[in-house]
């Protein structure tokens, strides 16, 4: 079920950047991030937000190059992925997960990188 808006992917060259948006709503959310699928693989979290100490945490793959935002109002989550590999290569998706304990998840998008 979709209950969060993305929107950013596509194709890029290695070394080029994206920028991932995910269009959340006014619910007030304990932990928010994005995770990642790629082709025989299984999904896997890339960074995460959480309420508790405002922490930003990130994947070891990607730590230095990815970076996770949010918005004031907080109804928006970005993830600027800069310095883009060959195994950045899947289908991302947005996760919310509320203060009740009500997980969100996106559609997913497709980033694909190129040489």
């Amino acid at each position: 079920q979709v209950q969060l808006l993305e929107s950013g992917g596509g194709l890029v060259q290695t070394g080029g950047s994206l920028r991932l948006s995910c269009a959340g709503s006014r619910v007030i959310f304990n932990t928010s991030g994005w995770y990642r699928q790629a082709p025989g693989k299984q999904r896997e979290l890339v960074a995460v937000w959480t309420r508790s100490g405002n922490t930003i945490n990130y994947a070891d793959s990607v730590k230095g190059r990815f970076t996770l935002s949010r918005d004031a109002a907080k109804i928006t989550v970005l993830l600027q992925m800069n310095s883009l590999k060959l195994e950045d290569t899947a289908v991302y998706y947005c996760y919310a997960r509320s203060l009740i304990g009500i997980d969100y998840w996106g559609q997913g998008t497709q980033v694909t990188v190129s040489s």
